[in-house]
């Protein structure tokens, strides 16, 4: 692993501890010939605050990287573990409280309800941890003006164009204000200049709600925004 890929050491001057600390992390799926090794020995370290973007072609492994940090997926071998908690060793009550108060997602497909509105949507998880109704409202208009769009808050998913609807589901991801974002692809399916848009505001939005995030991007823009880039090939983190 380079330099590049890994935090100060524990205890040394002025370190701080990461957010996110993947151990000599294995995937595989399937078994004999036909196994595919999605992740192979991945160690990785990302400090509080940073925005890190990892790149490789399809099938490198970004997305079980990110699947694995998030819980949605445990490793064969090897730890994760995100704000001091061992994420590959928790029960399922311990991964739903994880997704709920710790780790939000943000996807290709935008995963936003058809028949709710924009504000509806971003109040969702407010709804969930059952906030209540004075403090959800102020949450949901704040950071719809925070994506720019809070003169859509009345609007369905099928009346806003496919940038504003990333835009939404952006703003859901915060609404739990979490310490760790992770976006997989999350320009996938918008034009270059949309696509720019949204990575811009993902930047902005961790500096204003002051989170670490972790995105998988094939698009430059990103890189450029990024503080650090994470280069996957086959599997393992290689230099370049």
């Amino acid at each position: 692993m380079t330099a590049t890929t890994t935090a100060a050491a524990p205890g040394a001057a002025g370190a701080v501890d990461p957010i996110v600390r993947v151990e000599h992390v294995h995937r595989t799926y399937g078994s004999g010939r036909g196994a595919v090794h999605a992740l192979r020995d991945v160690s990785l370290d990302v400090r509080p605050g940073e925005l890190v973007a990892i790149v490789g072609r399809s099938g490198s492994g970004k997305t079980t990287l990110l699947n694995a940090i998030g819980g949605l997926d445990r490793p064969d071998e090897g730890r994760v573990l995100v704000a001091g908690q061992e994420v590959s060793a928790l029960d399922e009550r311990g991964l739903v409280a994880l997704r709920r108060d710790v780790v939000s997602f943000i996807f290709q497909t935008f995963g936003l309800v058809p028949v709710l509105t924009a504000a509806e949507n971003v109040g969702v998880p407010l709804r969930m941890r059952r906030t209540p109704v004075a403090e959800r409202e102020a949450r949901v208009a704040l950071l719809l003006d925070l994506v720019g769009l809070g003169p859509h808050a009345r609007q369905r998913p099928g009346q806003l164009s496919g940038g504003q609807q990333q835009r939404v589901a952006i703003a859901r991801s915060l609404a739990n204000s979490p310490r760790l974002l992770i976006a997989d692809e999350p320009t996938g399916q918008l034009d270059t200049e949309t696509g720019r848009a949204v990575m811009a505001l993902i930047r902005a939005v961790v500096e204003a709600e002051g989170m670490t995030a972790i995105v998988s991007t094939h698009d430059p823009v990103m890189v450029a925004l990024a503080d650090r880039v994470v280069h996957l090939a086959d599997g393992r983190l290689v230099e370049g």
